[in-house]
């Protein structure tokens, strides 16, 4: 599977980006997935359900299906945190796997990043970064395209990751 990065400080657009770079992909034919790495607990069950039940007394995977969707919950217990290729390997094959977080993982990656986060920039500590996405050129010479222009955006996944 090819895979692309989308790297930036919470509030910069990283989703709102996907979510637009998204139909252009599949607009092009590709099979598209995303993992999508946050650093705050969540939990997609439902204290009551059969499946939260399940997980509550100790089963180590629930699988919930219906008509139209599955969801496999796994708890980690006393595992370490999948590496991003763990992750990878769970997925089911496709053209290209968009990643948001992960930021410190190996891939090409494209920065996502808006002035007024105040955040500093990224790539200068990250080789693996090729562009910026911003609403403000950033400095030094690597390449920059508007974080509006999603044409050009979506041209540079597939020419990073489908050539």
């Amino acid at each position: 599977m090819n895979v692309f990065g989308f790297a930036g400080y919470s509030g910069s657009g990283k989703t709102t980006l996907i979510e637009r770079v998204l139909p252009q992909l599949i607009g092009r034919g590709l099979r598209v997935s995303v993992i999508k790495h946050t650093h705050h607990d969540f939990d997609l069950d439902q204290p009551g359900k059969d499946s939260y039940r399940h997980r509550v007394a100790g089963a180590g995977e629930v699988l919930l299906a219906s008509g139209q969707r599955y969801a496999v919950l796994h708890e980690l217990r006393d595992e370490p945190p999948p590496t991003l290729d763990v992750l990878l390997s769970r997925l089911a094959p496709c053209d290209l796997v968009l990643v948001e977080g992960f930021k410190r993982c190996a891939m090409p990656k494209l920065e996502v990043h808006r002035a007024d986060t105040g955040k500093p920039w990224l790539y200068p500590d990250d080789a693996h970064i090729i562009a910026v996405a911003s609403d403000t050129p950033p400095p030094g010479t690597i390449p920059c395209i508007d974080i509006n222009d999603v044409e050009r955006i979506t041209e540079l996944i597939m020419k990073e990751t489908l050539c």
